[in-house]
């Protein structure tokens, strides 16, 4: 459907796509997937891969369960299991004549700006040498306060942070549906979606305990992060040979479809955070404000929710808890609790010293 007009590409695979239920690696799958891959490099196509699987590997090279592993013991695994992972992409991705590399990601380096424009600079720069990174979170030293938990939303983060065209999750599911497959069969496969709105996020709900460790509602979050990045997303089904021409071909799938307007880099890096440190409530005539493209001032500010420090992601809601908008503030919350329903010329006199007028700026805030 889209595919042959996207020019970088992010492919996320779970762990039940790579690793069979007694934990051993698929290799016939892995080299079908090679071949996928190798048919898109020749196309000219830009190619990242975003992998589960280490901890699940690690766990069969030592013969040991997973189940009830405690956080410290995951993360000594976890560095067990990456080299494991590696060497089951190189041994498939080497008939091919496909080049990999290694990139591990934490929370952070797609948080903090600066580290998240390192990161593009270095998988740029592997593209470049017609190379396909292979990108995991870094679970080694990630702990649970730190860490995405779910790869479907890191593979959105990266495709944001790289600006690539498309994302393809392969789940073992073909899609979102209305309904939990197991459980109604009148159910209907959606193919496309254009908005996330509540029946999407109700679908997602009602169609959780079908789908993997991940989840429905981590798909969800993964599409708001490409959609307002300007970039496509297609849920598919991995469970068979050759899954990219099975999308292509077959079209038993979900795409999400990103919004008309793309934003910039600096905004769709703010939109597309995935662990904002607190809210910040506001009236309606902050609201129009917002949609009107204009800062965030102090008198529109009703209440804040969380401990937070200046610069930090934050939420921007309405006083129905519904989410606006999404900034950088210039203020922490201690500050905001001071100065909130007032006019920016009192800010020196109530805080004691200058600052900014506005609590966030608008050249760090999005709508939503």
């Amino acid at each position: 459907m889209y595919i042959d007009k996207f020019k970088k590409i992010v492919i996320k695979i779970g762990s039940s796509i790579l690793i069979d239920e007694k934990g051993k690696p698929k290799k016939k799958w892995l080299q079908q997937f090679a071949k996928d891959i190798k048919t898109l490099l020749n196309k000219k196509k830009q190619i990242v891969i975003v992998s589960s699987g280490a901890i699940a590997m690690g766990c069969e090279y030592l013969q040991i369960k997973r189940n009830g592993l405690k956080v410290d013991k995951s993360q000594a695994i976890a560095s067990i299991g990456q080299i494991e992972l590696m060497n089951y992409y190189k041994d498939a991705f080497n008939k091919d004549k496909i080049k990999i590399s290694q990139v591990l990601l934490t929370l952070d380096d797609t948080e903090q700006r600066r580290r998240s424009i390192n990161a593009r600079r270095t998988i740029d720069n592997l593209l470049k040498m017609e190379i396909v990174p292979i990108v995991n979170e870094n679970d080694t030293t990630a702990t649970t306060e730190i860490k995405y938990g779910d790869n479907d939303r890191l593979a959105a983060r990266v495709s944001q942070i790289i600006s690539a065209d498309c994302l393809i999750l392969l789940s073992d599911v073909d899609g979102l549906y209305t309904d939990n497959p197991k459980k109604n069969k009148e159910i209907k496969l959606i193919k496309t979606v254009s908005q996330i709105n509540e029946n999407i996020k109700n679908y997602a709900t009602k169609a959780e305990n079908f789908y993997g460790s991940g989840g429905m509602k981590t798909k969800i979050e993964a599409a708001k992060i490409c959609q307002l990045s300007g970039c496509y997303m297609v849920i598919a089904n991995g469970n068979y040979k050759n899954p990219i021409k099975r999308i292509t071909e077959k079209k038993i799938c979900t795409w999400f479809l990103p919004k008309i307007s793309k934003l910039d880099a600096r905004k769709q890096w703010i939109i597309g955070s995935v662990s904002p440190k607190g809210e910040v409530i506001v009236d309606e005539g902050a609201i129009k404000a917002i949609n009107n493209g204009k800062s965030l001032l102090p008198a529109g500010v009703k209440k804040v929710k969380g401990s937070f420090e200046k610069g930090d992601h934050v939420l921007v809601k309405d006083q129905n808890d519904i989410e606006r908008g999404r900034g950088l503030t210039s203020f922490s919350s201690s500050e905001i609790e001071k100065i909130k329903g007032s006019h920016s010329s009192k800010i020196k006199n109530i805080l004691g010293y200058s600052s900014r007028e506005e609590i966030i700026h608008k050249d760090d805030l999005v709508k939503v």
